[in-house]
């Protein structure tokens, strides 16, 4: 089974080193592909020069994403943000997930590169299956013939994971992989780690409640 990893970048030139020297070390059979949404940094000259593929266009990691899923020749996609690592067995944590025919998809639990008490809370609760718990930085995996029958990510500038999540909750199977990826608290060192969580939080709320991601994005880059 080969698993094709997709990592949107805009502007990650101080850590997508970093990232791609994870994943090219990770045992399995695996392919890494940068989807870049117009970075102006030199974060596609880094990727290229580690020998890995970029695909560019415009902004907006959902179509970025799917930019990156079309080229793809894995039997599994998994998506997984530029500031956050895998575990070293996640081959084998996924391949093992997906053994059974009847799961569609899933993604790993969550840690944060820093250690303040209620990330590590926040941590703890992604063991469970309960969907508002899971998000992009999880790193979801979805089988490629799932995903292209689902249309892949909506063009929505925000809530784009959780929509497909909620999708794949649909389409069959899915489940939490007892190992986690590392996450960045960047967004939670920069605004606040309560802040950023209320307003995590809130954006979800509104989004099962109805609201557009339009309304919603306008919404976060107003208060954030």
């Amino acid at each position: 089974m080969k698993i094709s990893i997709i990592v949107p970048t805009y502007n990650e030139e101080a850590c997508i080193a970093r990232a791609l020297a994870a994943l090219l070390a990770l045992e399995g059979d695996f392919e890494v592909r940068v989807a870049d949404g117009g970075s102006t940094d030199r974060t596609v000259e880094i990727a290229r020069g580690m020998g890995v593929p970029v695909v560019e266009g415009a902004r907006g990691r959902g179509p970025q994403m799917n930019r990156g899923a079309a080229g793809a020749t894995g039997e599994v996609l998994l998506f997984l943000h530029a500031d956050t690592l895998l575990p070293p067995d996640a081959y084998h944590r996924v391949a093992e997930a997906l053994t059974d025919p009847a799961v569609a998809g899933g993604c790993f639990r969550l840690s944060f590169d820093h250690d303040h008490r209620f990330l590590r809370f926040s941590a703890f609760l992604t063991r469970f299956s309960f969907r508002l718990f899971h998000y992009g930085d999880g790193g979801y995996f979805v089988r490629a013939g799932i995903f292209r029958e689902l249309g892949g990510y909506r063009p929505y500038p925000i809530m784009e994971d959780l929509d497909l999540w909620l999708r794949l909750l649909r389409a069959g199977r899915t489940v939490v992989v007892p190992a986690s990826v590392v996450a960045s608290a960047r967004r939670f060192r920069r605004n606040g780690v309560y802040r950023q969580q209320l307003l995590g939080v809130v954006l979800v709320l509104l989004f099962l409640a109805g609201v557009k991601p339009h309304t919603l994005k306008r919404f976060y880059s107003e208060v954030r």
